[in-house]
């Protein structure tokens, strides 16, 4: 049921795979690469000598790019091979603070801002050459800043339409904060994955006994603007839904965001029960760390907080001290960001792996397949769902 590479069959690819990881994307393309290159060299070998698909192996598909920086911080790409004609993958995590570069002499940073200029240039370094460009850019740069409050910046509107005018053909992100965004380019592709399997998975695997029965187990959402996604969630293991409901101060702004003054729960009783909490990002954590504290105290059994972005942008101190007061079960946060090795070493931590997921939608795409079984997770959920059964009956 997993194995989606392949499904293509004897399809030509849309000119050769070319994938560019941008500064701190090297490590998970390596990855994709890996997948990638497998599945094709696997699948060739089955053909005859002169078959044309056999022209489209290679050792690797990632193309040698260099990102200089000059003293003053100013930056540019050089990208060292020909790509004419090539289906290129951008790939871009703007949230990745590990990446560093010298600026008068100083160690650096780099920002989302300066990820995204990296991104650009990138693109025009490909000079018009290349046949399609599709920007893979798993967490929206200023994906939160996707409606205007007042006289604001529309920053995540504007840069989708200064890619598509760039050229790039499509965008592929995950879990997008408002997947609305997508209207700001109408004429290009975007897509916006859900992380919902490799998340049920990452549960099942880590702890083998949660049952997925309505009497056992309930998905709450941190707040209404998550809805969707737990209803989805939910939908998807067959549990009830609960929800809270953000009280918020408008008459303040603090850190850019208006700061919550209570939550409340909608939903029925969770006593004994486990929850799952999904949401699409953690940021300083406060919030989340509140709704597991009200769980705790309307008697949850287990709380796993299953997120797509750990950005933990005020440290994990909260975190620890939480999880040492029996707050919360386990963290799951996938690998499509920057996770620093503290990060890692936590016990209520679990990280949730998305690279062969992301090489099944680049090869996909490559062959202008349809995504439709990639993206669509409710059979391969399912199947899961009746396996984990299935065993912990023999059992």
């Amino acid at each position: 049921m997993e194995n989606l590479a392949g499904d293509y069959q004897n399809a030509v690819p849309n000119g050769e795979l070319g994938i560019l990881p941008m500064p701190g994307f090297e490590s998970m393309a390596q990855k994709i690469d890996w997948y990638i290159t497998k599945w094709r060299r696997d699948y060739v070998a089955k053909l005859p000598a002169d078959d044309i698909l056999q022209r489209y192996v290679k050792e690797s598909y990632i193309i040698e790019a260099r990102f200089d920086r000059f003293a003053t911080g100013e930056g540019k790409c050089t990208i060292t091979q020909s790509v004419r004609g090539y289906d290129m993958f951008l790939l871009c995590d703007p949230f990745n603070y590990g990446v560093q570069y010298e600026m008068f002499g100083v160690q650096v940073p780099t920002s989302p801002d300066e990820h995204f200029a990296n991104l650009k240039r990138a693109i025009s370094a490909t000079c018009g050459k290349a046949r399609r460009i599709t920007v893979i850019m798993p967490m929206l740069y200023e994906g939160r800043q996707h409606k205007r409050s007042n006289r604001e910046s529309l920053d995540c509107a504007m840069m989708l339409q200064e890619l598509e005018a760039m050229g790039v053909n499509n965008f592929i992100t995950f879990d997008a904060h408002d997947g609305r965004v997508q209207n700001a380019v109408p004429n290009v592709g975007f897509e916006d994955v859900r992380t919902t399997y490799q998340m049920v998975k990452a549960l099942v695997r880590t702890f083998p006994d949660i049952e997925f029965d309505k009497e056992k187990l309930m998905v709450i959402s941190p707040d209404e603007g998550g809805m969707s996604r737990s209803i989805f969630f939910a939908n998807m293991i067959g549990v009830d839904l609960g929800m809270f409901y953000k009280r918020r101060d408008y008459s303040l702004v603090i850190k850019g965001r208006n700061p919550i003054v209570a939550h409340e729960y909608l939903g029925r009783d969770i006593s004994g029960k486990d929850v799952i909490v999904p949401d699409d990002m953690i940021s300083s954590g406060d919030s989340m760390i509140d709704v597991a504290s009200k769980l705790h105290e309307l008697g949850a059994k287990r709380i796993f907080i299953c997120v797509t972005f750990g950005l933990f942008c005020e440290g994990l101190e909260r975190f620890n001290a939480a999880y040492k007061a029996g707050l919360f079960t386990k963290v799951f946060t996938t690998n499509l960001i920057y996770q620093p090795q503290e990060l890692l070493a936590q016990e209520w931590y679990c990280s949730v792996p998305l690279e062969k997921y992301m090489s099944y939608i680049i090869d996909t795409i490559n062959h202008d397949q349809s995504l439709s079984m990639v993206l669509h997770p409710d059979e391969r959920i399912h199947y899961l769902l009746a396996k984990t059964k299935a065993a912990r009956n023999k059992n």
